[in-house]
């Protein structure tokens, strides 16, 4: 959460002051916003530096109101975003060059579930010795997972199967929302 000067903290000579109610006090030296900001109870809050446009100066701008409750508010807005939010983890399934049907179904059981709960997942296949001489059969072993997955729920494939050095794999996620 962004600190905001208040107060004694703000060093500028002249601010733009707005009133807790969003009344408009115009630009008006920091000595009198504070002791407005005194009369009223309020404190005496730094929204926006001044800045140098081509125009000339722009002051700060101020406002008036409680900083406890406002602090108080922002972090209960900040705890609320973060609990509806969802981290999107990346699953890693491993399959191999000689899978058998059975095994292919179950990861790709395994896989709909994760996806189903808004994960992507990454389908590996690492080929060793002679598998390398036939990295198509790997590819075609991919490919009827992905199409294994899809019957199960709707995918998309983000990365098709692609060869790296001994490694093949293809990057699955969920279907976007429309």
């Amino acid at each position: 959460m962004k600190e905001l000067q208040i107060n004694e903290q703000i060093r500028e000579r002249e601010v733009r002051l707005i009133g807790a109610d969003g009344q408009q006090y115009g630009i008006i030296s920091i000595q009198e916003a504070r002791n407005i900001a005194d009369e009223q109870g309020y404190d005496l809050c730094k929204m926006s530096d001044s800045k140098k446009t081509d125009n000339g100066f722009v002051p700060a701008t101020c406002k008036l109101m409680d900083y406890g409750k406002y602090r108080y508010e922002q972090q209960k807005r900040e705890k609320e975003a973060k609990k509806n939010q969802h981290i999107v983890e990346i699953k890693e399934i491993r399959l191999s060059a000689t899978i058998d049907i059975g095994d292919t179904q179950r990861l790709a059981k395994q896989t709909a579930e994760f996806i189903a709960d808004s994960n992507k997942v990454k389908a590996s296949i690492r080929l060793k010795g002679r598998q390398q001489a036939h990295p198509e059969i790997a590819v075609k072993i991919v490919e009827d997972y992905i199409a294994m997955v899809g019957e199960r729920i709707p995918v998309a494939v983000e990365k098709a199967p692609t060869q790296e050095g001994r490694m093949i794999f293809a990057i699955l996620a969920p279907q976007p929302k429309k």
